[in-house]
């Protein structure tokens, strides 16, 4: 039996062929496109995203006022995703919840009732347990939609329609703030005082040529939700405004609080904005328990309604400022808030706007807010003028009006035709009621004719009047003031501004910790550990099976280590925190996140003041301050920049010459001076090589001389070494015969 094969089906001309490249890109740039203007970035005129102003649509359709009652929260999700945003309920969800949490929202959008969440970063209630409505704020958003203050546009499916963009009665994108991450961008701006947002409006209206530092002089920078202490310099946020870009360091509120008999406690009143409470309490214990805090003794939780974290000194000798100071370096306590103002402007393309074009642009929405509703209020004059004209014929000719209607077969065409009425006035006429034929109901109509055209005008001399404008515009704003100015509950300045102290809390920490001389001994694997005293032997240390010595250090328990690696970061451990030498310590990694395949190149104690030459194996290099390579990070501090190279050399820079040998035999001499001293970077180069790299280096002084080890471990003096004198960045000569191949140099 011959078995048949089926045709192929039709593909319906819904296969493509095209590069697989191609069709990838294109859609891709759909996906981009969609995120970045449907999802992720606020519009400029209202500060939203699509979702929460389909949210406050929708709730503005079912009549949540603030004066009604709350309806469920499932019910507003339902609307919203069933007619304007077709995505997931919990998504949803989530940004109602956040619009109704006051320690999120500088101004509440949503009036929640039920359990929100809280400041511990405990999740609010289902969405079946929880009720809403809109806030006096939502309602300053959404004013205007019905006289037709906005574009608006069909929903995804073509059946309802939704507004292109709020009327926004106040600048909310400053107000409230946003975050968000598009594709290959992102936004981040922070709250601020509706109230000095109001103001530097009405100073741009008054001086359009203001600049950034004349807006500042009423807008004292961001306010927080919850508060807290910004520290941030403000040169810095003179520079963030400017370009749209920078950050705000945010410090928790904190005051000292005696508790008797010469004790003393410090309550944080006030945490930085996005800080889990939870988390932060945990952080600090954590710091307490792996001693990376030696100050702090205690942490507790102490709030109910308000804020109130207990933070108990380890010793009662110790400063309250210095505590706090090595908290805020070391805990969420202290945080930067970064400023990224990327938007959408009127057009819906993405850009980045410093704080005047932003303003700018709200200022200009509301313009067109109030010419687009005085058109409309113009229309709805004029219809209302045109009927009353028709009703006045009535009152002029009521008798012929009266026998038309009594005795012709067609009246409306008879009315239209003797009177040249519209059809519109003439079914006015057919429908008033005799009653109200009477004098005074005409002398009423006339009055509200009069009035109305007195009304009529106005509105055209406002439309033809730019001037007339923008004062209307700044009397609305005047008006928002009230509801949301510092006079106001809400509208009181949260956030504070204060100098960062400078207080030594190294030499705090060090007076805490016992003076006392140890070794500190690290393997070839990276096992490290301190032992007391002086190592006099290092042969007698012992090790794991199959490592050695790799590097032994004099120390003491009050210095800090410096731990150089071989891809250009610094690392710093407390010695005082090194394990004991009893055992064989505790592997390196452990404490500093270094990466696979990275080598110690140098460890040594920190001596402030002090100068490091680092150079990598391409042969670049430059002079560090010591000081420059300390930092409380795991991470380290990335100071020598590689471009694919590894590290070579961390040498103390206590001479007046370098010595370089590549792995090409050369040797290069020159002084020191001609090297820059920077804080971080790739550096200079030190010498050239044609192939290979720098293999070693030293520093030395030019009266002491310097000396090598030949090939048999003899300790050779070198007095010609002034012949290999060079310039920086040169070749070099060719090493003296019986120059080694391993370490070299010996600074005499």
């Amino acid at each position: 039996m011959t078995a048949h094969t089926a045709p192929p089906p039709n593909d319906g001309g819904r296969i493509l062929d095209e590069p697989l490249s191609d069709a990838l890109s294109r859609r891709y740039l759909a996906y981009a496109l969609s995120t970045i203007t449907q999802r992720a970035l606020p519009d400029v005129r209202d500060g939203l995203k699509p979702v929460h102003r389909r949210l406050l649509y929708a709730m503005r359709l079912l009549r949540l006022d603030p004066e009604t009652s709350t309806k469920k929260s499932a019910r507003v999700v339902g609307d919203v995703i069933g007619k304007y945003h077709p995505h997931g309920d919990v998504a949803v969800y989530d940004a109602l919840v956040r619009l109704a949490q006051d320690f999120a929202q500088r101004y509440r959008l949503i009036d929640g009732q039920g359990n929100f969440g809280n400041i511990d970063g405990d999740n609010a209630a289902a969405m079946r347990y929880t009720e809403c409505r809109l806030t006096p704020a939502a309602q300053l958003l959404l004013e205007g939609l019905d006289e037709d203050a906005v574009e608006f546009r069909a929903t995804y499916d073509d059946e309802e329609e939704e507004p292109v963009v709020l009327p926004a009665g106040f600048p909310n994108l400053l107000a409230n703030g946003s975050s968000g991450i598009a594709v290959g961008m992102a936004t981040s701006i922070p709250p601020h005082n509706a109230g000095e947002l109001i103001d530097a409006c009405l100073l741009i209206l008054e001086k359009p040529s203001a600049d950034v530092a004349d807006l500042m002089e009423h807008i004292q920078g961001p306010d927080f939700p919850t508060g807290g202490v910004i520290v941030e310099p403000h040169a810095s946020l003179l520079e963030a405004y400017r370009t749209g870009r920078g950050g705000v360091r945010l410090r928790a509120r904190w005051r000292r609080e005696d508790t008797g008999r010469g004790g003393w406690q410090i309550v944080v009143t006030e945490i930085p904005y996005q800080v889990r409470k939870a988390d932060l309490v945990e952080q600090l214990a954590g710091l307490i328990e792996t001693k990376r805090a030696p100050l702090l003794g205690d942490v507790r939780d102490e709030s109910a309604e308000d804020v109130r974290l207990v933070l108990g000194p380890r010793a009662r000798g110790v400063e309250p400022d210095a505590l706090m100071e090595s908290l805020f370096r070391l805990s969420d306590l202290e945080t930067r808030f970064p400023v990224n103002m990327t938007v959408l402007d009127a057009r819906g393309a993405p850009v980045v706007m410093g704080l005047k074009p932003a303003l700018r642009a709200f200022l200009d929405h509301r313009r067109d807010v109030l010419a687009r509703r005085a058109r409309f209020r113009l229309a709805k004059i004029e219809e209302r003028l045109h009927v009353l004209d028709g009703l006045l014929i009535v009152f002029l000719n009521l008798d012929e009006v009266i026998r038309i209607v009594r005795f012709e077969d067609e009246p409306k065409a008879r009315l239209i035709e003797t009177f040249d009425l519209t059809e519109i006035q003439a079914d006015a006429i057919l429908n008033t009621r005799l009653r109200q034929l009477a004098k005074l109901e005409e002398m009423e109509l006339r009055r509200e004719h009069a009035s109305l055209t007195e009304e009529r005008d106005g509105i055209q001399a406002l439309l033809r009047s730019d001037k007339e404008q923008w004062k209307l515009v700044a009397v609305g704003l005047r008006g928002v003031r009230k509801v949301l100015g510092p006079a106001t509950e809400v509208g009181s300045r949260r956030s504070s501004f204060a100098q960062a102290p400078t207080i030594d809390v190294a030499a705090s920490l060090e007076s805490f910790v016992a003076r006392e001389a140890i070794t500190v001994v690290l393997s070839q694997r990276g096992w490290i550990r301190a032992a007391r005293g002086r190592v006099e032997d290092p042969g007698a240390l012992t090790f794991k099976e199959g490592d050695t010595l790799g590097f032994i250090v004099a120390a003491e328990t009050t210095d800090r280590l410096l731990i150089f690696a071989s891809d250009g970061r610094f690392f710093t451990l407390a010695c005082d925190k090194l394990p004991s030498a009893r055992g064989h310590g505790e592997p390196l990694r452990l404490m500093v996140d270094l990466e696979d395949g990275a080598r110690i190149i140098a460890v040594f104690p920190h001596k402030p003041g002090r100068r490091r030459i680092l150079a990598s194996q391409s042969g670049h290099g430059f002079i560090l301050p010591e000081n420059e390579a300390v930092s409380s990070r795991k991470a380290g501090k990335q100071v020598l920049s590689l471009h694919g190279a590894r590290a070579a050399v961390c040498l103390e820079a206590d001479g007046d010459h370098l010595a370089l040998i590549g792995d090409n035999g050369k040797i290069l001499i020159f002084p020191v001076s001609e090297l820059p001293e920077i804080p971080r970077g790739k550096g200079v180069k030190f010498q050239a090589y044609r192939e290979g790299g720098l293999r070693d280096a030293a520093v030395f002084t030019a009266a002491d001389g310097l000396s090598w080890t030949d090939t048999a471990g003899r300790t050779r003096a070198w007095p010609e070494w002034r012949q290999w004198l060079g310039r920086r960045a040169a070749a070099g000569r060719v090493a003296p015969k019986g120059f080694p191949a391993s370490r070299l140099f010996h600074p005499r």
